[in-house]
């Protein structure tokens, strides 16, 4: 197998990931508050307690993970089957109130670490190359805007017309979405080769360990991360900006619903900022290879901060230049999520080089654990100033509410994005950076 069809494969597993991903940040919390009809502050909670919890499940599998050398694949391969079960019943406990819909949702959300956390950090290990590099995360971006159009557009088409014209249908719906993925990411942990010092890590879901060269004290990784500068500021730079985007991104369908009396546009418009990502991930891959992942990500912010204040002037009181403005932002926010992913196993090879510890699966699990800490802040954030500004879901909006909907989803994420281009500006990676201390 080439290092190019192995990367087009094994990226192709971010499509299935990120039909659950996108189905949970897309459309979650809205189906809790406007389907369910929870209190937007319990449904904030509900949302924030699930991805705190993520980001611990994802730091605890990256520790147990780095310490035991298993295979990546073989995780992959055994936890597909379970995730596709978790996701299925975090939407059918509906009816059975707040604390069965934690429990459903905690369970996923396992399930989700369990399989995600060691894909991600089989990316260290199949090629060394800064370029190879930038091209898998065009390609994952790629593959994982896919399944964002899919997910932004299908979702609640399928919900409303199983749900027999009402939005009941969500765990069939979900049921479809995981028969779609789970036999991807199971081909995927079969196919695609696990290089391990030049050799390839066969069985992916039998027993045995990998022998990797890396300090297996708990402790001693974890000081050698923190003593990471590259890996540290890319953290903080991506939870900033992973952050704005949630904020922007889950306040579409409520302002499309209750700021524009357009509840089909909130749909149609995610599915075109999905569309954005696609069209826009091969040009920030080209200007990756060109100028740098950490260029690409302060051109992307410089971008983003302009048409924040271009859009904070203007009324967005219309349907198409509400999205216009979004597809915008999306197409911007692409640039943070090719650079971020780009130079994430970067900062792994930094690290060996600076301290003489290699730290990969704990790096990704603690990259994780910052992502999904950064969420769920922003997932109570938004329950906190709908619950304050008097949102009823359901209900025509008072002037508050809806203002507050409008500058939570512009000032916000101005603040983050703000905050992470600071963040990056102080990361040391460069375009000329020595990386590794083995042969690639």
């Amino acid at each position: 197998m080439t290092i190019r069809s192995r990367l087009i494969l094994f990226a192709a597993g971010d499509f299935a990931f990120n039909l659950y991903w996108q189905a949970v940040g897309l459309y979650l919390l809205f189906f809790y508050i406007d389907v369910l009809a929870l209190p937007p502050a319990v449904a904030g909670a509900v949302f924030t307690i699930g991805a705190l919890w993520d980001g611990i499940a994802d730091l605890a599998v990256g520790a147990l993970a780095q310490r035991r050398g298993v295979s990546y694949r073989r995780w992959v391969g055994r936890g597909a089957v379970p995730l596709g079960a978790g996701f299925v019943a975090m939407f059918a406990a509906a009816g059975h109130g707040a604390g069965w819909l934690l429990a459903a949702q905690l369970a996923f959300r396992t399930a989700y670490a369990f399989t995600n956390v060691p894909y991600a950090a089989w990316t260290t290990r199949l090629s060394g190359r800064s370029e190879d590099r930038t091209l898998l995360a065009g390609l994952r971006m790629m593959f994982g805007a896919l399944a964002a159009i899919a997910v932004a557009a299908a979702l609640p088409v399928l919900a409303a017309r199983l749900g027999g014209g009402g939005m009941a249908g969500f765990p069939l719906a979900a049921a479809l979405l995981a028969i779609l993925a789970t036999p991807l990411l199971l081909l995927v942990a079969v196919i695609v080769p696990e290089p391990v010092g030049g050799e390839d890590v066969a069985d992916p879901v039998g027993g045995g360990d990998v022998v990797d060269p890396v300090d297996r004290g708990l402790r001693g990784q974890m000081a050698a991360l923190l003593a990471n500068r590259a890996f540290v500021t890319l953290n903080l730079a991506a939870a900033a900006g992973g952050a704005a985007a949630a904020l922007l991104g889950q306040s579409v369908l409520y302002y499309y619903r209750y700021g524009l009396g357009d509840s089909g546009g909130g749909p149609r418009t995610l599915a075109a900022m999905a569309l954005a990502s696609v069209v826009f991930v091969p040009f920030w891959t080209w200007l990756a290879t060109r100028v740098g992942a950490r260029a690409t990500w302060l051109i992307a912010g410089v971008g983003a901060m302009s048409l924040l204040s271009v859009a904070a002037l203007l009324p967005l009181d219309t349907g198409m230049a509400t999205a216009l403005f979004l597809v915008a932002m999306q197409a911007a926010f692409g640039g943070f999520q090719l650079a971020a992913w780009a130079m994430l196993p970067d900062t792994v090879d930094w690290g060996e080089r600076q301290r003489g510890v290699r730290v990969e699966a704990l790096a990704f699990g603690t990259f994780a654990f910052a992502q999904k800490a950064a969420l769920a802040g922003a997932g109570l954030m938004i329950g906190m100033v709908y619950a304050a500004s008097g949102f009823v879901a359901g209900a025509s909006q008072p002037a508050g509410a809806v203002a507050a909907i409008r500058w939570l989803m512009l000032a916000g994420p101005a603040v983050l994005i703000a905050l992470s281009v600071a963040a990056i500006l102080a990361n040391p990676l460069r375009p000329a950076t020595p990386l590794t201390i083995r042969p690639a």
